[in-house]
């Protein structure tokens, strides 16, 4: 079977650097809904479109079609008392960016620096600003069900879940809320 629309498709990949240094080995293997429902970078759709089971490849995707430049502004000082103890450098908090680009879209930033009352905050994805190296190698690809296309992701294994813990609080104000990232 090929690789279209409302195919699932199972990868196995090696993400690195320009310069080859390994930053995920990529197990296990990335399993996403392939048709343009950001389940994957752009890029990476394009180059497995209509390639079947065994297919190989490494691209090098550049920063404007990966995770975009890295944005200074996204970068913020705030006093350690607005975030929860114990707190340590590589957290992940979801908050509000500052000034014009704050249009309601919350931002995962993760804990650069601990002082003894400030923490820098960083809102830029980790990856910001690097050209990224994926190895791809086609392990599986099958027929998406009706449910995987309503919901548009894949569901089951290494797929998601639907479950009744996501207690979502919108009381939060400005406080930063803990968001798990994977």
């Amino acid at each position: 079977m090929k690789i279209a629309k409302n195919t699932v498709v199972t990868v196995k990949y090696k993400l690195s650097d320009a310069q080859d240094n390994t930053i995920e080995d990529g197990s296990p293997p990335m399993v996403y809904l392939h048709g343009g429902y950001e389940n994957t970078l752009p890029k990476i759709e394009e180059e497995l479109d209509g390639k079947e089971v065994g297919y190989s490849s490494t691209i090098q995707v550049e920063p404007d079609d990966a995770f975009g430049d890295y944005d200074p502004e996204l970068v913020k000082v705030e006093p350690r008392n607005r975030l929860p103890e114990p707190l340590e450098v590589g957290m992940q908090f979801e908050g509000m960016p500052d000034g014009p680009q704050g249009d309601d879209e919350a931002l995962i930033f993760t804990v650069t620096d601990i002082a003894d009352d400030k923490v820098v905050l960083d809102g830029n994805h980790p990856l910001a600003g690097m050209a990224l190296r994926f190895e791809l190698s086609v392990l599986d690809v099958r027929e998406a069900t009706d449910e995987e296309i309503q919901h548009e992701h894949v569901h089951g294994a290494h797929g998601h879940h639907h479950g009744h813990d996501e207690g979502d609080d919108d009381s939060a104000g400005d406080e930063f809320r803990s968001h798990p990232v994977h």
